[in-house]
């Protein structure tokens, strides 16, 4: 039985990987997964039609020079549905490329779940009406979506967040340190910059220059923590090179596919704004968040974007409980003065842990959220 999946993002290639094993494990039939996928799914057995990888960029207008390539993956994906006909689709994240891909999928006669909701509610709130026409199943991982997508029509179930039974550092604080030659005496501070080339391209210097200045306020290890051989890949050639030398100058030390294990052993993490707040919050780890585009598609989304906060922490807890400094806020000066601000025990930092904690409690169930997607779809589509 062939399912065609499709992940265009690190946290889309997790989740799922995660689905494919529980419906591996679930289904009495063989099971034979195609698509778009990325290292995880790859390693879960999916035969890849086009790599994650290639579908990995932000941005209103960074995007434009890369659709050409973008749709020429799109067309790829597009053919082998014709031509090896999967009973289901499972799409994951990657909103303006699976729901085109999903208006061809359900012309041909293919059902789709969508696992990880678009944020519709925030911007483009026509997509609801389209993902009634196109899906055949929506999981949600918010519990404010669930609502928001059935009053549009679109079957909807919440699930849970999957990182809530995910995330578990494999190492203690004592053994990561010990592991990794860091001083005991001096706290953590992660950097986070994006997994994707362009964020890290965008965000890495004024990192560099945050930690020069949270260095000099006080005696700390300070770490990068990136995905398995990210510095290796051949499109960061040129990042290596711009960034090794100062990366080595300001004693920044980079630790390679343990990023939870970095995180959970900090006193604070910079994240750029995205999934990886999330990780930080069900690890209950204080951070300072930070994102960055190009002006025009700065300029642009904030005309589109209607909601109070721009991190997802801030959306769950329903206030600013973590910095946001986002474009023009995303200075070395800020990051440092947020972070010494938090840094030490005292009242700020205090009330972020409660709040902290407060998130993940919402975020947190009895059941794991990808194994209860996986038994719907077997008992449903399969």
């Amino acid at each position: 039985m062939k399912i065609l999946v499709s992940a265009g993002e690190a946290s889309g290639d997790l989740y799922c990987s995660r689905l494919i094993n529980h419906l591996r494990t679930l289904s009495d039939a063989p099971l034979e997964f195609f698509g778009c996928a990325g290292p995880r799914m790859r390693a879960e057995g999916v035969r890849p039609i086009v790599e994650a990888e290639a579908l990995s960029v932000v941005g209103l207008f960074e995007v434009v020079r890369h659709i050409p390539r973008i749709y020429g993956e799109f067309r790829k994906l597009v053919r082998a549905a014709q031509q090896e006909k999967p009973k289901l689709a499972i799409l994951t994240d990657s909103p303006d490329f699976h729901l085109r891909l999903a208006k061809k999928l359900k012309r041909m006669g293919i059902p789709v779940v969508y696992l990880v909701a678009p944020q519709a509610w925030a911007w483009r709130k026509w997509r609801g009406r389209q993902m009634a026409r196109d899906l055949a199943q929506l999981y949600c991982i918010f519990p404010f979506e669930e609502l928001f997508f059935q009053s549009y029509g679109v079957p909807t179930q919440y699930i849970g967040h999957p990182l809530a039974n995910l995330i578990k550092p494999r190492f203690s604080t004592q053994e990561f340190r010990a592991n990794h030659g860091l001083d005991p005496a001096r706290p953590i501070v992660t950097l986070l910059p994006g997994s994707r080339l362009g964020e890290t391209d965008r965000h890495l210097d004024v990192l560099i220059e945050a930690s020069e200045l949270i260095r000099k306020a006080t005696r700390v290890n300070i770490l990068w923590a990136t995905a398995p051989g990210f510095l290796n890949r051949a499109d960061l050639a040129h990042l290596g090179a711009r960034f090794r030398e100062r990366i080595s100058a300001a004693s920044i030390q980079v630790v390679e596919g343990e990023t939870w294990d970095c995180m959970a052993a900090s006193r604070i993490v910079l994240a750029a704004s995205g999934t990886v707040t999330m990780e930080a919050a069900l690890l209950g780890i204080p951070m300072v968040t930070f994102y960055k585009v190009s002006p025009l598609s700065w300029n642009l989304g904030r005309w589109l974007v209607d909601v109070p906060h721009l991190t997802m922490v801030n959306l769950i807890a329903g206030r600013r409980l973590v910095p946001e400094l986002m474009q023009n806020e995303c200075t070395a000066s800020n990051l440092a003065r947020e972070a010494l601000r938090i840094f030490d025990d005292g009242a700020a930092r205090n009330e972020m842990i409660r709040g902290l904690a407060e998130v993940s409690t919402k975020l947190s169930g009895s059941k794991d959220p990808l194994e209860s997607a996986a038994r719907d779809i077997r008992e449903r589509f399969l």
